[in-house]
Parts: C-alpha cells; structure tokens; sequence
C-alpha cells in the first residue's frame, strides 16, 4: 500500500510562518487536515495539486484545502521564500456571520477549478499591499507581535476575498494538467457511490489497465489507494463534526463496517469511536 503523510501537524487553530531556504528539493505527495494559504515570494517552484501543475509567479497565492492531495518541487539553485499560514476550519468560522465568509475564495476557486491565484496588477493592488505589511510584520519584535501579524493576515483575507469577489484576480490555468485529473475530480465528486476500476474506465472509454498505470505514473499512488484514502479522510470530516462512525462508514463510500473500521484504524491509528469520544470529551 501507498503510504501519503499527513503534514504540518496543526496544534492551534492559525500558524503563521514566514519561510526561506534552498535546500526543498522535492516535497512527496502529502495531504493536512486544516487549510493552507502560501504567499509565494521569490524561487522557482512547481506546485501539483490533485493532478494540475502550477508554474509560480512571485505573489501568486496557492490555496489547498484540506485532504488534498499535493506535491511540490522546487528548485534548490534558488532561494525559496513564501509566507505559509495553516488554518483550521474553526478559525475561518469564527468570523462568518450572515454578510460575509472568509472561506468564499477557497470556495471560488473551488468552482474555477484552480488553486493559485494571481494578482494582474500589484503596484494597483490593495492586496498586494496588505502582503507587503504583513511580510513586514515578520521583523517586527514590538509588543504583541504575534497578535499583530494575526490582525495583519485577517485585513489580508478580507483583501483577498473583495478581490476574489469583484474578480480582480486571475484563476490561472495549470502549466500542465495531468491526463488522470479528469478521473481525480470525478472520483472526489463521487465518493459515496460506487467507484469500481471498471465503471471508471468505462466512464473515461480507457483501459482499465492502463488507466491503472497511467494513474500510478502521473500521481504517484495507486487508484485504488487513492479512493480508500479520500473516503477515509472524508469519514473522519463527518466524525469530527459529530456523525456517529456507522453512519460516516455508509455516508463516505463503505459498504462494511468491518472492512471500514480496520482501513480507518490503519490510517488513523485510532477508531471511529475513538475519535468520537475524543469530540464528546472535548479535546
């Protein structure tokens, strides 16, 4: 079996980090369990998201929601420096009320099928200038630093979502978009129902054999893998939010508990019920 880490763990609800090496190289496939925002700053790095390759651009903003898959290669001639924040779905809705959602530009580029985001025009953009202070804000050791790069980030989503709705960013299209992603989004936009190899391939009119092999070569994990990992993930979303573990067993995709019980451990090093216990006790 493929084994994808899980990154980056999140022991708060925000983190902040301002980044700088040479010495990346290429990143494997992994995934998080809290949203991610990167500010590309400067370097030469190739970002792949759930099949699509982005060629950055210094101030492209990468979003990765959380349980996507993704891989990075970078270039380690060049200084690689960005701006990463890691971002629990608590945090985001806390500051949701009926007028307004710091989530809406991870949901439209959900529906613009991108995850990088580029500003057109930066000495005329807002944006770009909230990025510049809350760079700045990283050399700053006054009194409450911290919180004051927390505020900063908070003017830099409320920047990013006007932008996002008044469409003064580009969704920019992959450099290259890999032969599997059509297969990648339908399997992510079908996870409770059946999804055997062969419906697949008689979706996409391939071989199921060498849709397999296609699909191993262009992301690095088994097709089979792939769909246990996503439905895995997608049962923890449900538990964690309070759905009881015989009902995320159905809800994701599984047909038997049993079966499903012992991938979830697997993966998880823990139970359903483990999990659901850890919600009902509050940590």
């Amino acid at each position: 079996m493929d084994i994808y880490e899980k990154r980056g763990y999140l022991n708060s609800e925000f983190r902040l980090f301002h980044l700088t090496d040479k010495e990346s190289g290429e990143i494997k496939t992994h995934y998080h369990d809290f949203d991610k925002i990167t500010i590309f700053l400067k370097g030469r790095v190739s970002y792949m998201i759930e099949g699509r390759t982005y060629e950055l651009k210094p101030y492209d903003i990468v979003l990765v929601k959380h349980n996507d898959m993704h891989r990075l290669t970078v270039d380690n001639s060049k200084v690689y420096d960005r701006i990463i924040v890691y971002i629990s779905p608590n945090f985001m809705n806390a500051y949701r009320t009926d007028t307004y959602d710091l989530n809406f530009c991870f949901q439209k580029a959900q529906a613009e099928h991108s995850n990088v985001l580029r500003i057109p025009s930066l000495e005329k953009s807002s944006l770009f200038g909230s990025i510049v202070r809350l760079e700045k804000s990283f050399s700053d050791k006054g009194y409450a630093a911290e919180l004051y790069r927390q505020v900063l980030f908070l003017e830099f989503m409320i920047h990013l979502n006007r932008a996002a709705l008044k469409n003064r960013l580009e969704f920019i299209d992959t450099e290259h978009i890999s032969k599997v992603a059509g297969i990648l989004q339908y399997i992510n936009d079908n996870l409770t129902d059946d999804l055997n190899i062969d419906r697949i391939s008689s979706t996409f009119f391939v071989s199921k054999y060498y849709m397999m092999r296609q699909f191993k070569q262009e992301t690095g994990y088994t097709l089979g893998n792939y769909i246990s990992r996503k439905r895995l993930l997608l049962a923890k979303e449900l538990i964690l939010s309070g759905v009881p573990g015989t009902q995320a067993c159905f809800d994701c995709g599984y047909k038997d508990y049993s079966t499903f019980s012992r991938a979830y451990r697997r993966l998880f090093g823990e139970s359903p019920r483990d999990t659901l216990s850890q919600i009902s006790a509050g940590t």
